[in-house]
């Protein structure tokens, strides 16, 4: 059954595929004012009143302002139209009654009974001055009026059809009790203007309101990086449901221009894909911090999900915030030199917010760690920066984890380090990155049974984030096939994940597979871009083996810019896959010397077993303060 297509102008509408074109070009519209675009075009030039339109787009039970969002409803329909209110070409208000369509409108394809449904005239009611119809006319015209309804009731049905899942016919088969809502994916905002330099204030604001929701609510929340996958992914809802497992989902979009931003919402329900609560809010610059709580705790206490908040708020400079939201983007787009600058400005422009200080000791943490940083400049910064954001708001499960991290590394103090894990944990017991965090503390202690219990967690609450988690802590572990069967299957729904491929070739390394393991290599410099090395490699191998290849490594870290921060660690490590006692004991001095934080898991690595008899490398062990694996 083919639903109808309207053309009118420069538009075509078309029901079936739900959606709206001009000249051939796809119109960004929210669904509920297409919903209601498309009620109105059926009921082609009937007046259709605000009655009727708040029982078509939202359920009797919906906790809705029906009025404020009719009205956001045309608006944005007049809005993607290009028309004036004042001067309608398409949608005119009929004061007191409501709208109705009233552009010509042709129906480009149509199921037979609504183009017969269209070509019924208008026929006026009998007048009372005329002669009084004999009983054969009225037998027939009682028969046109049951033809004119059952084809009405037939158009309605059409349209229900038309509407999709969440139309007029499902809603009357699910109004029946349904099981509570417990939990949630919220989908990355849309960025309403389509300006690719705001994408960081919607993404911001998704992230927002996910946060807002798992602090302000009982519910389970899918985690931003679950979630954005689905950045401008168009999928069905409850297709995407079933993927994240999820009763429920909130969608919407955000706009900002100059100092005002508009954000609406929806929530829908996962099994019947009907829509059950929306709203809109508009701020200026000043409320745009308010505005993912505000709408967190009216889905909460719709959902009967709240818990209870300080009723005291913190201020907020919107700029530091803005400032904050654009670090957190760059952060999660692995631009880590970046984010650290915005951080900088965040705290610079309000010295007492505790998000901008977590999230620049994060920036100087994930620095060291990941070699980039010279640890002898960044770890007490870190810290530094750790405490001032547990300082400024002890509540924060982001701040504890940030003190973690810094004791970790920056102190090598496994007890308050585990502690403050600990903490975040219990603040946020959702908090994915803090059982990831903890399961590294286990693994550098050799409690490797207890890192992948933890991280079995951590990949539970947030398979998405760090699909090479589990495998990393079977490469620690030296679970070696353990390792391959899980980064195999997660490469098949992820295929172009680098990390995976990392962790394919590591594992390869440390089982002595050298072929699979530059193959591996291969593949991963490819995906990063650096197809030259890619070739390089293999070239390397054919000709000289894993060693050629490994001295190839050597060599481009040796050429790396004094400017530029190599771990004297990193180059260790290559040194000892050669089996060169000197250059590695030397180098693992200077990074225990610099507080290298990749000193951390050398004991998991069986390239270095050939030291462990070595006093200087027990030395090292000793002072870092870990428990012995030789």
């Amino acid at each position: 059954m083919t639903a109808a297509i309207f053309q009118f102008g420069d538009f075509r509408l078309d029901c079936g595929q739900f959606e709206l074109c001009r000249r051939g070009r796809r119109l960004k519209l929210e669904r509920q004012p297409l919903e209601l675009l498309i009620l109105l075009a059926t009921k082609r030039g009937q007046i259709v009143t605000r009655e009727e339109i708040a029982k078509c787009l939202w359920e009797s039970d919906v906790f809705v302002d029906t009025e404020h969002g009719i009205n956001t409803a045309i608006r944005k329909i007049r809005q993607v139209l290009g028309e004036d209110k004042e001067q309608p070409r398409f949608v005119q208000t009929v004061s007191g009654q409501g709208y109705r369509f009233i552009a010509p409108l042709v129906i480009e394809s149509a199921v037979p009974e609504i183009r017969a449904l269209g070509a019924i005239p208008a026929v006026e009611p009998p007048d009372s001055t005329t002669t009084q119809p004999t009983k054969q006319s009225q037998s027939t015209r009682r028969l046109f009026w049951l033809v004119v309804g059952a084809l009405t009731a037939l158009a309605i049905l059409l349209l229900a059809v038309a509407l999709g899942p969440r139309s007029l016919v499902d809603r009357s088969l699910h109004r029946s009790a349904r099981p509570a809502i417990g939990s949630l994916a919220v989908l990355p905002l849309d960025n309403l203007f389509g300006d690719p330099g705001q994408e960081y204030f919607a993404d911001g604001m998704t992230d927002e309101l996910i946060t807002m929701l798992a602090k302000n609510s009982t519910l389970r929340i899918t985690s931003r990086t679950s979630v954005m996958q689905y950045k401008g992914v168009h999928k069905p809802l409850p297709e995407i449901a079933r993927a994240l497992n999820v009763d429920g989902i909130v969608e919407g979009s955000v706009s900002r221009s100059g100092g005002t931003v508009h954000m609406t919402l929806q929530l829908i329900r996962a099994d019947t894909d009907t829509h059950i609560w929306a709203e809109s809010y508009d701020g200026n610059a000043n409320d745009i911090v308010s505005l993912p709580g505000e709408a967190a705790l009216a889905i909460a206490k719709l959902l009967n999900s709240s818990v209870a908040q300080p009723s005291t708020a913190r201020y907020v400079n919107p700029e530091a915030h803005d400032d904050y939201l654009h670090g957190r983007y760059l952060w999660f787009a692995s631009k880590n030199d970046e984010a650290g600058e915005y951080f900088k400005k965040a705290v610079a422009l309000q010295l007492d917010y505790a998000p901008g200080w977590s999230g620049l000791s994060e920036y100087y943490g994930a620095g060291a760690v990941d070699g980039l940083l010279d640890p002898t400049k960044s770890l007490e910064p870190e810290e530094a920066a750790a405490l001032k954001a547990v300082q400024l708001d002890d509540s924060s499960a982001d701040a504890h984890l940030s003190l973690c991290g810094a004791y970790l590394i920056a102190r090598w103090d496994w007890t308050r380090a585990d502690q403050e894990c600990k903490r975040a944990i219990a603040l946020d017991p959702k908090f994915d990155e803090a059982w990831h965090f903890r399961a590294k503390i286990y693994a550098a202690l050799g409690r490797q049974q207890e890192a992948i219990e933890v991280q079995k967690k951590a990949m539970e609450l947030n398979p998405f984030d760090r699909p090479f988690a589990l495998a990393y802590s079977y490469l620690l572990a030296r679970q070696y096939d353990a390792a391959l069967t899980d980064a195999r299957q997660r490469l098949e729904s992820a295929p172009g994940n680098a990390d995976l491929h990392w962790i394919l070739s590591e594992t390869y390394r440390c089982k002595g597979m050298h072929k699979e393991s530059v193959q591996e290599l291969e593949k991963l410099l490819s995906l990063r871009g650096e197809v030259a090395s890619a070739t390089r490699a293999q070239r390397d191998f054919e000709r000289g083996g894993y060693r050629a290849v490994v001295r190839g490594q050597i060599n481009d870290l040796n050429r790396v810019p004094s400017s530029t921060y190599v771990s004297p660690v990193e180059l260790a490590l290559l040194y000892a896959q050669l089996g060169d006692r000197e250059r590695t004991m030397e180098l693992l001095e200077q990074g225990l010397r610099e507080h290298s934080p990749l000193l951390l898991w050398i004991q998991s690595d069986p390239a270095y077993d050939f030291l462990h008899a070595d006093g200087r490398y027990r030395s090292i062990i000793r002072q870092i303060g870990l428990p012995p694996a030789y």
